[in-house]
């Protein structure tokens, strides 16, 4: 037996857990990628009111309300990005050693179960805030002279896209026409990465078991690939970013074989201020042009901070100038008809984007979509599909190669699109081309068929132009007068090049 002063001392090296809710929490999911899901709860219990933080993938809560204990409690946290409140909920109780709780991670989300064990103290803190360079110019890359035009993951996959999908893109991109249309990007958007190896750099996830063969392959079709990250420590979708590790990363794109970077915010709002965003900008775009490789650079971050006036300050190709889009009339439109005072900063090689297309996904029908092809040309934006283009209509795939409406889009000036006239739902707009033509859209945002009248004088012409080109109807007009009319279907467009 023992002396009594050994089991002190043994009683005393246990550590004690408090029978109350502070600790920090970890749930691990499991994912399908081979990667986790990780949360975090970091909780400070004092009577019946419990504070701390919930890390859930980018997103980083300050619990703002509580009740209860270990028999039973409920948590709700708060984040909020200076515009727009995200909030979550967790109601559960201590189970033994575990955190068994529920939660939704959107208010319109299932039930959501989840069982926490403890983790050591500050595990899943959010790293240290880094310094930020001083402000200068990064060199132009010499890179989009036209917009990009391609293929992204994101619309239509989400978190599923895999090794395989991607080469069945390239294949259909390659063979159905859209190749020859112009279409050149293969871009993989987010969940792609696992974490990083003993020497820091980024590894990939099981989805994609050789990033260097899966380059080769899409090159081998005469297509460029691209991949996507974030300055945060986390993507959008919480897998890993390349905060402190932008030159690294870089360089292993470029061993990769990269042809185009979408670079996306989510993850570095935690830890920075949107007006800090072009200094963490400018670290990746400096990147880049150290790795050696030319790599497109599209910066993702919602149209944020005026991004348009310092986008190519930082050697930005592209910059999102917008939220989210989805494939419904009301997300394109109010996207797409918001782009007219930007158009001054559209520029050969640096492009307002308005997101990507979601033409064949079905949200909308043929009018819609040839519409949402017609407004994108006339804003010079980006071209990047959305869709499975292994195995859409022929409707869909002569909307997305509709060679006279491509033309427009990659028109050597750059010149973006501006609105000319609007009244009620119709609106027209005009954008200049390079041999002295216009190319008109006469947009009916109602509901129902309507006539739309184009005043020549509102272009610039004196008298109707000598060539005038219907877009869609591929076919040429015979015009004369002042004026010209058009019946345009609901939701539609007519588009027209007109020449003087």
């Amino acid at each position: 037996m023992k002396p009594l002063s050994t089991v002190l001392l043994l009683l005393l090296a246990v550590p004690c857990v408090a029978a109350d809710l502070t600790g920090n929490w970890v749930v691990r999911d499991a994912l399908p990628d081979g990667t986790f899901r990780t949360t975090y709860l970091d909780l400070y219990q004092e009577g019946s009111r419990i504070t701390g933080t919930i890390r859930v993938t980018q997103f980083y809560y300050k619990i703002i309300e509580s009740t209860g204990g270990p028999d039973g409690f409920t948590l709700t946290g708060s984040l909020t990005d200076g515009t727009n409140e995200r909030r979550v909920k967790y109601e559960g109780k201590l189970v033994g050693d575990e955190l068994h709780a529920a939660t939704r991670r959107r208010p319109d989300a299932e039930l959501i179960q989840v069982v926490a064990h403890r983790a050591p103290p500050g595990e899943g803190a959010y790293p240290t805030r880094l310094p930020l360079p001083a402000i200068h110019k990064v060199a132009d890359n010499g890179l989009s002279k036209t917009p990009p035009m391609g293929w992204n993951s994101w619309n239509k996959f989400a978190g599923r896209v895999d090794d395989a999908a991607v080469r069945e893109m390239a294949d259909a991109m390659a063979s159905n026409g859209m190749k020859a249309a112009g279409y050149q990007y293969i871009n993989i958007d987010d969940t792609w990465e696992a974490g990083r190896d003993a020497q820091g750099n980024i590894t990939t996830n099981k989805k994609f078991p050789d990033m260097k063969a899966l380059a080769d392959y899409v090159h081998s079709k005469g297509l460029k690939i691209g991949i996507y990250s974030s300055p945060g420590p986390n993507t959008c979708a919480g897998y890993e970013g390349s905060y402190g590790h932008e030159e690294q990363d870089a360089q292993t794109y470029a061993a990769w074989g990269i042809d185009y970077l979408k670079y996306d915010w989510c993850g570095a709002r935690n830890l920075y201020a949107d007006q800090e965003m072009r200094a963490l900008y400018q670290v990746m775009g400096d990147a880049l042009l150290k790795a050696g490789r030319p790599i497109l650079y599209s910066l993702c971050q919602y149209g944020r901070a005026e991004v348009w006036k310092w986008g190519a300050d930082v050697g930005g190709n592209a910059w999102r100038t917008t939220g989210d889009i989805r494939d419904t009339w009301d997300s394109m439109t109010n996207i797409g008809f918001s782009q007219d005072e930007l158009a001054p900063w559209a520029t050969p090689g640096h492009w307002n984007d308005p997101d990507m297309l979601e033409i064949g996904n079905g949200g909308m029908n043929g009018d819609e979509y040839r519409t949402h092809m017609s407004l994108w040309s006339i804003l010079a934006a980006p071209l990047l599909a959305g869709n499975d283009l292994r195995n859409m209509t022929p409707a869909i795939l002569e909307i997305l190669t509709n060679l006279e409406v491509i033309a427009v889009n990659q028109d050597k000036d750059g010149k973006q699109g501006r609105r000319i006239a609007k009244w009620g739902d119709q609106e027209v707009w005009a954008r200049p081309l390079s041999d002295g033509a216009q190319a008109l859209g006469l947009f009916n945002r109602g509901g129902t068929p309507t006539k739309i009248t184009v005043k020549w004088t509102d272009v610039g012409m004196k008298s109707a132009p000598a060539r005038v080109r219907d877009l869609w109807a591929h076919g040429d007009l015979k015009l004369d007068g002042a004026e010209y009319s058009a019946a345009v279907p609901a939701h539609g467009v007519v588009m027209l090049r007109a020449a003087k």
